[in-house]
Parts: structure tokens; sequence; C-alpha cells
């Protein structure tokens, strides 16, 4: 499991979710398998788990354990699953670990990473839909823009759109070279990684509609948590950690604090702790890809 996904915070985010031994449980983004391994340890013969993933990869890693059942499919339908298998009364935790696997950045044939030469495709369910290609040599160049400003946070998004834009009139960005290619000349010299990264960032999420997902998984999740259940999701970037704080706190991505007739806040969740927990010094150091991670928690109430 650790080649395929080395998990991030798993003491700490399994810890926050097992109270009850006996209880079901959701791991809404499988991967590698490693929170599930953590979960099932300490669950007693009568507990279980549900985990969710949309990589058909995903499903070789499967655990050999009566209690597990693992579901092909994206996480923002996790509600709608639950409650075909029976669990109408709601379970008793839910744990995400967002983001990309290191097994899908490391399989150059993805197109996740600017490492490797390869086919420009970034899908995490290579079942259809659109490719990252598709989006750099159709989408109109206002919307490149706006996809590198709001998922990339990238400095000077409408000259990327332009060399992008640009690029594809001479020929199809279909690689991960041609795109780095094209945009070369709006990357930061001293940190041309970083920008990169960005840009990759911000195609992967229109790719695979993260951001609607989330939000999808979000709504689902609340309504799928018994009282006194709990949720633990771990993000990466300050987008996605955005959505997922106001949620936890609000009962909304957008952060509004609606209240019903009597003043009361509308909110299904009540945040555990104010403040992220973040990896240890220790954990980073074993493991690069942790260092921008933070662990939310809140109990349904």
């Amino acid at each position: 499991m650790s080649e395929y996904h080395n998990p991030v915070l798993l003491k700490e985010s399994v810890d926050a979710i097992v109270v009850n031994p006996d209880g079901v449980y959701a791991d809404a983004t499988f991967g590698g398998g490693g929170h599930s391994a953590e979960i099932l340890s300490r669950l007693s013969p009568r507990g279980r788990l549900i985990a969710f993933d949309r990589d058909a990869d995903a499903l070789a890693n499967a655990l050999d354990d009566s209690r597990f059942t693992l579901v092909h499919n994206n996480f923002r339908f996790i509600h709608n699953f639950l409650l075909n298998f029976g669990l109408k009364d709601g379970i008793d935790g839910i744990i995400a670990d967002l983001g990309v696997s290191s097994h899908q950045f490391d399989t150059a044939g993805r197109g996740f990473s600017f490492r490797f030469g390869a086919p420009l495709d970034m899908r995490m369910n290579r079942r259809g839909g659109k490719t990252a290609a598709d989006i750099v040599n159709t989408y109109p160049r206002e919307e490149l823009e706006r996809i590198f400003r709001i998922y990339g946070e990238v400095d000077s998004p409408h000259r990327i759109a332009s060399l992008v834009a640009a690029a594809r009139t001479k020929s199809p960005i279909l690689t991960t070279s041609d795109l780095d290619s094209a945009v070369e000349p709006a990357l930061s010299p001293s940190a041309p990684h970083k920008s990169l990264a960005k840009i990759y960032q911000a195609l992967r999420i229109e790719v695979n509609q993260e951001m609607r997902s989330l939000e999808k998984f979000l709504e689902g999740a609340a309504l799928s948590l018994r009282s006194g259940g709990r949720i633990a999701v771990i993000t990466y970037h300050s987008l996605e950690d955005r959505m997922v704080k106001n949620f936890l706190r609000s009962g909304n991505c957008e952060g509004r604090m609606d209240r019903d007739i009597y003043g009361n806040l509308a909110a299904p969740l009540r945040v555990i702790a104010r403040k992220p927990v973040t990896p240890s010094e220790e954990e980073i150091a074993s493991n690069t890809r942790a260092r921008s991670a933070k662990l939310r928690t809140a109990e349904r109430i």
C-alpha cells in the first residue's frame, strides 16, 4: 500500500472518527487502502467499512476482509450508495483524503505530473469524460484564464491562457511536453516547477470536476452521518480547504451562516477543533507530499 500511496495524517485522522469499534464507517478516497486498513484494525468483528474510489487502479488494492466493501465510483454519490446498502439510520464516521495519490502522480502515462513526458490526460476515472488535452485545445481563452486564476491561483493567468491559445493554433497541445513548452515564457525563472504545479493543478481540478464533486460529497456526507457521527477531511490546497472549512462550520461551501426561524444556526455539523491538524516535522521529512496537508474534523449534531 505504501508504494501506491503513503497515507497522510493516518493516526490523527482515524483517531478522530473511530470512536465506536462496532460501528459502520466510510473511506471516501480509498486509494492505496492505508486509511482503510487502519480503520479496520480498530473495528470489532461487528464493525463495517465501505470505501469508495473512482480510479480503476485502486481496485487492485482491495482489502481481503469480510467487514470491507469497495465501491468503484465517485465519492460525490456517497449518500445514495449508503442508502442502497440499507444504512438509512446513518453511519458512525467518514474519512476523505483529497487530492491526487502518489500512484497517480508517479504513473507517467496518467499525465498528472510535468515530471514525465506523457499524454495530457489527468482523468481519475479513465472510462470517459474530457481530458486535459481536450480542455487546453478547445476551451475559449477566457475560460482557460478563469480556470488558471481560480483553480490554480497562478500568477499572470491571462498571459498563460494567451500562450496556450497561441500555441494550439500552430499545433495541438497533446502531451505534457507540449504544454510545458507553450507556457514556458510565463514561468517564474526562480521557481518554474512551482508555476507548472499550479497550472497542472488547475487543469486537473477542471478535468475531474473536483470542486463540484467535493461540494456534493460534503452535502452527502452530512446527510449520511448519524447524530454524533464524525467526519475527517484532509485537504492539500487553499481552495478545497476553504470549502471544507466553510461547510463544516456553516453547512454550505460559501460559508453563509443561515439560521432557522428561532435564530439557531442551521448547520448540521459541529466543528471539533477550530484549527486544522497539520503533519509533524517527522512526517513531512518522511513524506514531502504531506507538507501542505490540513486535517479538519466535525461531528453530526
